[in-house]
């Protein structure tokens, strides 16, 4: 299975955050029945994922800041030029 190395990171983050091998979560990632394929299905999972955990509660705490932000609208700037 070919994963970008951020994906594989955020994979092994959430088996160690869940105590599972990385092979028993993918194979319950594939029994779930995504049309895509293993590498898609894996990638669904784990945006699914972090996507649950992103409260705003969450995002605050790690200083993203809140989700309403108009004066934000029309920056250009992307996120990564924050840091």
């Amino acid at each position: 299975m070919r994963l970008e190395p951020e994906l594989w990171d955020a994979l092994l983050d959430i088996c160690r955050r869940e105590a599972i091998d990385a092979g028993e979560l993918v194979r319950k990632v594939e029994r779930q029945g995504h049309a895509g394929g293993r590498t898609s299905a894996v990638r669904v999972f784990v945006l699914s994922y972090y996507r649950d955990a992103a409260t705003e509660a969450g995002h605050l705490a790690a200083g993203h800041g809140a989700l309403a932000r108009p004066e934000m609208a029309g920056m250009a700037e992307p996120v990564s030029a924050w840091r």
